[in-house]
């Protein structure tokens, strides 16, 4: 099988538009029903609302107290968009680092979930927000793992990288599959 890749010269935000519409066609071209959607502040998502239509959305955010002690990053505005369009907003500890922060940041020790983390990030950042999204979605029961997905992922803010991905469950995390690269930094 031959498909078409997009390899974007740069990372950021600035690529958000463009993943977005990558991910809404190649999920029309393959049947895809799932993306998922990393976000923040809730722009990303807010994006994604307007561009992908069809398949439906799953928004993943950061957990609560990632950037302050019980602060939540999603905006009340976009979460309120979200909800009014029926879109299931999942927050929860990051599946590749949740514990093993608080346990690196008190003893400087680092983990395999962590060591996982950075191995994908060789790919680029985008694709370990990706594959931890699919995680995380997939343990809240978001999305069926026999069926692949589209999950998206980001430098910074905004999302730049794409992938079909068959899903798993963190208890079984080798059995997750990145089947295709959509779109992602060079």
């Amino acid at each position: 099988m031959r498909v078409n890749v997009t390899y974007f010269d740069s990372s950021g935000a600035a690529r958000t538009d463009e993943a977005l519409r990558l991910a809404a066609d190649r999920a029309k071209a393959l049947g895809i029903k799932h993306i998922l959607v990393p976000t923040t502040s809730g722009a990303t998502a807010a994006k994604a609302l307007d561009i992908i239509k069809g398949p439906r959305l799953i928004v993943v955010t950061h957990m609560a107290g990632f950037a302050k002690p019980g602060e939540q990053e999603l905006l009340s505005e976009n979460r309120k968009k979200l909800e009014d369009a029926g879109i299931p907003i999942h927050t929860a500890s990051h599946a590749l680092s949740g514990v093993e922060r608080g346990v690196r940041q008190t003893f400087g020790m680092v983990g395999f979930g962590m060591l996982l983390a950075s191995a994908l990030r060789m790919f680029g950042q985008g694709t370990k927000v990706a594959v931890e999204i699919t995680l995380m979605a997939a343990d809240a029961g978001l999305i069926p793992i026999d069926v692949s997905v589209i999950a998206l992922g980001g430098t910074g803010s905004g999302v730049d990288t794409a992938l079909v991905i068959k899903p798993a469950h963190t208890n079984n995390i080798f059995d997750l599959h990145i089947e295709e690269v959509i779109c992602k930094p060079r």
